[in-house]
């Protein structure tokens, strides 16, 4: 057996055996096989596909290149709850949900990735924290479910760890929109990681990397079969990401952005999107009774500051300097902040989320080269969304960058994410429903 005949039965639209699979991923992780042979693997699989049970083999092969947790055995807790977005601009979710549902009585024990392509990424928003620590061992990880209720940590090395080379690798090779790849990236952390349940944030759009309702569906229905077949119940809530969700795109922005929604205010859509998500989880994990009891629980710990605090409390626990989180202007902050002036009267009738997020990788946001470092400062902040009336040079978002000329050459490519029209256009959808 040896990659190139694995690459070029792949290439060739053949379906691949558990043991060749298995090869090529035991191989990367150990380092015997090298990047550009795992790279002209991946884009074959991106052209061909992969059957379902290539694609239930590459996710247990990827479980089994590391350890495997079980929270519930290892912190005595009898339910710790998991999420994760498939990946969209302006998605900072998991820092409201998680906090608002750890504080509603369900813990919550997560692993998370960086940027993927034009997609933020949880761990570089975290990151954006002064001394935040995302890199936890096991028993650091064990300890923070059970002692506060919630942990957010990048990739363990021993979690999952041919993942996390193939997560890299993807992301710089244009091999990230593929289902079976990211079905089996997504779930082969969900099940390492050992949560007792996990809801997944299904995007499709024009900024997700499933671009119709359709190919979220079969995404969702995959991922939701391979939590099945390893006995771990997975729920997903299918959401639109024909526009950026929320105001700020952009690591640090977003921070702030999540720690205003967890305080009463913020974007009315993304708190939106984070009840849809915490009421899955209260309701798998039995602590409420119906989907208004749960919208309840959520809202109560919005309210009485009790998800706030949670979030204060995981800053804290990390390392993390709380002081940003009481007052997000300390928040690293970019030198340059340029408003985009509107060219015309009347409405937003679209607004292409993916060009904005290849922008903001542009200006520094991500990556696009493996390891490269990332500017936490820089990105945008939406004033008019689908819908919006606009007038003659008001603006449409303001650009913050690092430079001067940075912001103005990105100028242009922001412009041209927008349409306009002279009356109002209907309303996008946040939700299209969940598979279960």
């Amino acid at each position: 057996m040896n990659a190139v005949d694995i690459i070029l039965a792949k290439r060739a639209g053949q379906s691949l055996s558990n043991e060749q699979i298995g090869y090529m991923v035991q191989g990367y992780t150990a380092g015997s096989i090298p990047d550009y042979q795992i790279s002209a693997w991946l884009m074959a699989i991106c052209w061909q596909g992969m059957t379902a049970a290539e694609t239930a083999a590459l996710t247990m092969a990827m479980v089994a290149s590391g350890d495997h947790l079980d929270l519930r055995l290892a912190t005595g807790l009898p339910f710790v709850g998991d999420k994760h977005s498939t990946g969209g601009v302006g998605d900072k979710t998991t820092l409201v949900v998680a906090p608002a549902v750890a504080a509603a009585g369900v813990p919550i024990g997560k692993m998370s990735g960086r940027g993927l392509g034009f997609s933020g990424g949880t761990i570089d928003k975290l990151e954006s924290i002064p001394g935040f620590n995302v890199n936890l061992d096991r028993e650091q990880f064990i300890a923070a479910v059970k002692n506060v209720g919630l942990v957010i940590t990048a990739q363990s090395a021993s979690l999952a760890p041919a993942d996390g080379k193939l997560y890299a690798l993807r992301d710089v090779t244009g091999t990230v929109e593929s289902l079976p790849l990211i079905a089996a990236s997504i779930m082969s952390k969900k099940i390492a990681a050992g949560a007792s349940g996990v809801v997944l944030d299904v995007k499709h759009g024009r900024g997700a990397f499933m671009k119709t309702l359709a190919a979220a569906r079969a995404l969702a229905e995959t991922m939701v079969t391979l939590g099945g077949q390893v006995g771990l119940p997975v729920r997903a809530v299918l959401s639109s990401m024909d526009q950026p969700l929320g105001l700020a795109i952009g690591n640090a922005l977003e921070v702030g952005e999540a720690i205003a929604t967890l305080r009463g205010g913020g974007p009315a859509d993304l708190w939106a999107e984070a009840l849809a998500l915490g009421r899955e989880l209260l309701l798998m994990a039995g602590v409420a009774s119906d989907a208004a009891d749960a919208d309840a629980r959520l809202n109560q710990a919005r309210d009485s500051g009790a998800a706030f605090d949670m979030l204060r409390r995981m800053v804290i626990n990390q390392g993390g300097d709380v002081r940003v989180i009481d007052d997000p202007a300390l928040l690293p902050t970019a030198p340059i902040q340029m408003p985009l002036p509107a060219p015309a009267v009347g409405y937003v009738a679209a607004l292409d989320a993916e060009t904005l997020g290849r922008a903001s990788v542009a200006l520094g946001a991500g990556r696009t080269v493996k390891g490269a470092a990332i500017d936490f400062r820089v990105g945008f902040v939406l004033h008019k969304k689908v819908g919006d009336a606009i007038a003659t040079g008001e603006p449409l978002l303001t650009i913050h960058a690092a430079r001067d000329a940075a912001a103005r050459d990105i100028a242009p490519q922001l412009l041209a994410a927008y349409e306009f029209s002279a009356t109002p256009p209907l309303p996008l959808p946040l939700t299209n429903g969940v598979v279960r």
